[in-house]
C-alpha cells in the first residue's frame, strides 16, 4: 500500500494547479480506498490469503574451536599465546550444506640466518650454542622450525613443533654426522573442557617461567636475536623441556584473569639438559606450579611465579633434591616492552653434602619508535647467573657471568626482519666475551 501511495503523490503536483489543496487530499484518499477495495475483490476471488515471501532459514554455523588467542601477524605486538602459549587452532570451514570436517591442520613455519663475530678464541664457559658465541666468527643457519596444529575435534587439538638445527660435526665420524640434527621440540595433545579447565599430554616447554613459553624456537617471535642465558636451548640453569601432564586453564576473577598451569612428569635425564623423553630416570615425578594474573585495568600487565620440584642423577655430579622458584613481571607493550624475570635453584644433594641456591634474572626493555611506519624497535637487557662453587650440579656446566646486550630491530614486512645487537659478557675467572651480532628472521 505504501507503494501505492507513493505512485500517487508523484501526481500531486500536476493536481495542484487545477484544485485546491483541501480537494486534492479529497481525491486523493478516495482513490486510495478505491484501490483497497480492488485489491480486496482480487484476493478473495484467488481464495486465499496474500502470499508472504518464504525467506529460508540460516545455516547454522558451527562454533569456534575454544583454543587460545591466535599468534599475531607481527612480533611487534603482545607475544603470542600457546597451548600454554602457541598459535590457535582456527575453526575448520564450513558451508551451508557441510559440518566442520576434522582433522583440520594448519602448518606455519619460522627460519633465521645469523652472522656472529667476537673476541672469543678459547673455551665459551659454559654458554651454549645457541648464544653463537662461536671460536669462529662468520655466517651461521639457524633454526629451521615447523609448526603444526590441528583440530581433531571442537574440544580436541594436537600441537607439535619439529627443529632442524645445522650441525658443527656433520660429515665427520663413521658413520658420517648428518648435516642437521632433527628435534621434536614440544609434541602436544589437548582436551579442552572449558576455559578453567584444560587437560593435556605430551612434550612442553616447561612452564616455569614466562620467556621459556612466550617466546619459542622461531627467532622471529622475540624482540631479541639470543635469548636470555637462563632460558637458553641446550642451556642447564633451567629445565627448558618437559614431558607428562598438564592441567591448566584461567578464571576472571573479578578482572585480575588468573590462570594456572599444574603439572607432574618426567624430570631432567642424566644430561641435565635434557628432559627425560625415554622415561623418567628415578622413581620420583617432577611436579610445577605456574600461577600468573592479567589484570583488566592494565592490559598488558602481567604478574606471576613458578614452583618446580624433582629429584636428580646427573652423570657428572652426585644425586640431589632440586627445588626451583621464579617469579616475572611483564609489561607486554610496544611503547614500552618491559620483561624482568628471577629464579632460584636450590640443590641439597642426597648424600648429605651443602646445600646450595644459585640465581639467575635479568631486565629487557624495547620500545617502538614513532617514526618511519614505526619499523625501528631498539632495545636493551642487563642479565646475570651466580652459581656458587658450592653447587656440584652446576658449577661446571652453568657460566656464571654478567652481561649486556643493546640492538635494534627493524621489521621490513610483518613477517620479516632484521636484528642487530652488540654484547657484553663479563665471565667468573674468563675473561670477557664482546660481539656483534646480526640476523634476518622470518616466518611463513
Amino acid at each position: 500500500m505504501r507503494s501505492i501511495l507513493a505512485a500517487v503523490c508523484l501526481l500531486a503536483p500536476a493536481a495542484f494547479a487545477q484544485d485546491s489543496q483541501a480537494e486534492l487530499i479529497q481525491k486523493l484518499l478516495s482513490r486510495i480506498d478505491s484501490l483497497e477495495k480492488r485489491v480486496a475483490e482480487l484476493e478473495q476471488s484467488k481464495g486465499g490469503a496474500p502470499a508472504v515471501a518464504q525467506v529460508p532459514a540460516a545455516t547454522p554455523v558451527p562454533a569456534a574451536t575454544p583454543l587460545p588467542a591466535a599468534t599475531p601477524l607481527t612480533a611487534q605486538s603482545t607475544p603470542p599465546a600457546t597451548l600454554h602459549d602457541h598459535d590457535a587452532v582456527p575453526a575448520p570451514p564450513a558451508n551451508e550444506e557441510t559440518l566442520p570436517s576434522y582433522p583440520f591442520l594448519k602448518i606455519a613455519g619460522f627460519a633465521d640466518v645469523d652472522f656472529a663475530a667476537s673476541n672469543l678464541h678459547g673455551p665459551n664457559g659454559g654458554f651454549g650454542a645457541q648464544t653463537m658465541l662461536n671460536q669462529h666468527s662468520g655466517f651461521q643457519e639457524g633454526q629451521f622450525v615447523l609448526h603444526f596444529t590441528s583440530a581433531l575435534s571442537s574440544k580436541v587439538t594436537v600441537f607439535s613443533e619439529l627443529s632442524l638445527t645445522a650441525r658443527s660435526d656433520a660429515g665427520t665420524g663413521s658413520p658420517p654426522a648428518t648435516g642437521f640434527n632433527a628435534e621434536v621440540e614440544r609434541l602436544i595433545i589437548r582436551y579442552d573442557v572449558n576455559d578453567f579447565f584444560k587437560v593435556s599430554f605430551g612434550r612442553y616447554h616447561t612452564p616455569i617461567n614466562y620467556w621459556n613459553t612466550a617466546f619459542h624456537h622461531g627467532a622471529w617471535l622475540q624482540t631479541t636475536i639470543s635469548r636470555p642465558e637462563m632460558t637458553q636451548f641446550g642451556g642447564s640453569f633451567l629445565p627448558v623441556h618437559f614431558v607428562g601432564s598438564l592441567v591448566e586453564g584461567a578464571a576472571p576473577a573479578g578482572g585480575l584473569n588468573f590462570n594456572y598451569n599444574v603439572g607432574v612428569g618426567n624430570g631432567r635425564g642424566q644430561v641435565i639438559s635434557r628432559d627425560g623423553d625415554f622415561g623418567d630416570i628415578n622413581n620420583s615425578r617432577a611436579v610445577l606450579v605456574n600461577l600468573f594474573v592479567k589484570p583488566d585495568f592494565l592490559y598488558g600487565l602481567r604478574i606471576g611465579g613458578s614452583f618446580y620440584h624433582d629429584q636428580l642423577n646427573p652423570l657428572t655430579a652426585p644425586a640431589a633434591e632440586e627445588w626451583i622458584q621464579s617469579g616475572h613481571v611483564v609489561w607486554a607493550k610496544e611503547t614500552p616492552e618491559f620483561i624482568a624475570e628471577f629464579a632460584n635453584v636450590t640443590h641439597k644433594p642426597n648424600s648429605g653434602g651443602v646445600t646450595s641456591n644459585s640465581q639467575a634474572g635479568y631486565v629487557q626493555t624495547a620500545y617502538r619508535l614513532p617514526i618511519a611506519k614505526k619499523m625501528f624497535k631498539p632495545y636493551f637487557r642487563w642479565e646475570y647467573i651466580h652459581v656458587p662453587q658450592s653447587d656440584v650440579i652446576f658449577r661446571n656446566a652453568v657460566p656464571t657471568f654478567s652481561g649486556s646486550t643493546a640492538g635494534i630491530r627493524y621489521d621490513i614486512t610483518n613477517f620479516a626482519a632484521f636484528k642487530a645487537e652488540y654484547r657484553n659478557y663479563q665471565r667468573r675467572a674468563l675473561p670477557s666475551v664482546y660481539g656483534v651480532f646480526l640476523q634476518t628472521s622470518f616466518t611463513f
